[in-house]
């Protein structure tokens, strides 16, 4: 008999909590009838578009600039102070 008294308990309390948040939502909604609707924006008056020059005509070289890729540095990299002597 317990257990159906603490299910009908719980049913109300959540039931209580859902008609507690619709009136919350209601409340605090931001819109309201009683506030008048924007006015809509005019027509916008933008002058006329100038652009610059974006882009060169030239000619590639003959050869590539770069032949291999090669890195600057070799070898291994230090280890940051804090990992240094730290096992694995």
């Amino acid at each position: 008999m317990k257990s159906t008294k603490l299910k009908l308990m719980s049913a109300c309390v959540g039931a209580a909590a859902v008609v507690g948040m619709g009136v919350l939502t209601v409340a605090f909604s931001e819109s309201s009838s009683a506030e008048p609707e924007p006015v809509p924006p005019g027509p916008v008056v933008t002058s006329e578009v100038s652009t610059g020059q974006t882009s060169t005509e030239t000619t590639p070289p003959e050869t590539p600039t770069t032949t291999i890729a090669e890195p600057s540095i070799t070898g291994t990299a230090p280890l940051p102070s804090e990992l240094e002597g730290v096992p694995g």
